[in-house]
């Protein structure tokens, strides 16, 4: 992952909260391949009403099929518990 990035020019990286500690391992890997460091953001996690985290893994519904069925922004961040 670490030398994809380096590769591709990534300067940032969004990611859950759930991947906040495998950041050092990252950072370890460039640090000692002498590769760019890029800028790191994570963001809490968007859950469903289990609590369990919507992603690709759990086959959750996305984004993009949500606004397809025409759902609105304001839906969505409803949805995530945005105001």
């Amino acid at each position: 992952m670490v030398l994809d990035d380096a590769l591709q020019g990534v300067t940032e990286v969004v990611r859950g909260q759930d991947l906040f500690w495998s950041t050092s391992v990252h950072r370890l890997l460039q640090q000692l391949l002498d590769l760019p460091q890029p800028a790191y953001r994570h963001h809490q996690l968007v859950l469903d009403a289990a609590g369990r985290k919507l992603s690709k893994s759990t086959r959750a519904t996305g984004v993009r099929e949500l606004r397809t069925q025409r759902v609105t922004r304001v839906d969505i961040r409803r949805l995530v518990g945005l105001p």
